[in-house]
């Protein structure tokens, strides 16, 4: 056998890296399927408490569950603004009472800088007005440090998905909670121009884009480009994710 040979046979037995293996007839070896697929990309946390114990609590939760990846720890809201810039991770999983009277400011500073990014509240305060505040500041969810590991799961997964979750002693009350007395609603997303919120409260009411146009006196294209807005603020694929997180959050019963 010639050198040229032996060279041929050595470059195909040892394939160069992302090459696939084929027979003499340019089909894979039987047994051999396509590549596997890779897997996702983990979600991205940053954790926010004032209490070590809290954090690493949470975060041996979420170790243990896969698929979640915890980027960050902050203890402080300064802490949290850092944390944020550097890592602008996917979920903030937050105690917003860790720095009164300051920390619930924290939540709408973050989505300034990071819209995308989901806030999920890990308080112990089960108090309307702590809600109220952290909602309308634009927080996704709000659990009570009594939640089971399968609730805080579940209320990550939630959040990153732009769906809105509460605590159940929370739900019951919910809708009281954001439209108080005087008949006007507080709205939890403040990356909502005041007549995005106008044009989202029809879309949970489940209005066309031709009848919100008609109230509003606006042309049908000017509400097309604002629900697209509306859609990509919110972290939603599609109007039906969007009237479910509107609804939850107490719109478009007016």
């Amino acid at each position: 056998m010639s050198q040229q040979e032996n060279t041929k046979r050595l470059h195909w037995q040892l394939p160069s890296q992302g090459d696939v293996r084929r027979d003499d007839s340019g089909h894979r070896p039987e047994g051999e399927g396509p590549p596997a697929p890779r897997a996702p990309a983990p979600l991205t946390v940053l954790l926010a408490d004032a209490q070590p114990a809290i954090r690493h609590g949470v975060r041996s939760v979420l170790e243990r569950s896969g698929g979640i990846s915890v980027v960050g720890e902050a203890a402080t809201a300064d802490e949290v603004l850092a944390e944020t810039s550097r890592c602008r991770p996917d979920v903030l999983v937050v105690d917003p009472l860790m720095d009164e009277p300051t920390g619930m400011q924290v939540i709408s500073r973050v989505l300034r800088m990071t819209p995308d990014t989901g806030v999920l509240v890990f308080s112990s305060v089960d108090d309307d007005k702590a809600i109220t505040s952290a909602l309308h500041a634009g927080a996704r969810g709000y659990l009570i440090k009594r939640a089971s590991a399968d609730q805080i799961l579940r209320g990550i997964h939630a959040v990153a998905a732009g769906e809105a979750i509460v605590d159940r002693s929370i739900a019951d009350r919910l809708s009281a909670l954001i439209r108080p007395a005087t008949g006007q609603y507080y709205y939890p997303f403040p990356q909502l121009t005041n007549r995005e919120r106008d044009v989202l409260d029809r879309i949970a009411a489940g209005k066309s884009n031709s009848a919100i146009a008609r109230e509003l006196a606006l042309a049908s294209k000017t509400i097309s480009n604002r629900v697209s807005a509306i859609f990509g603020k919110l972290g939603v694929a599609d109007r039906a994710q969007a009237i479910v997180l509107a609804r939850d959050a107490g719109l478009g019963h007016g």
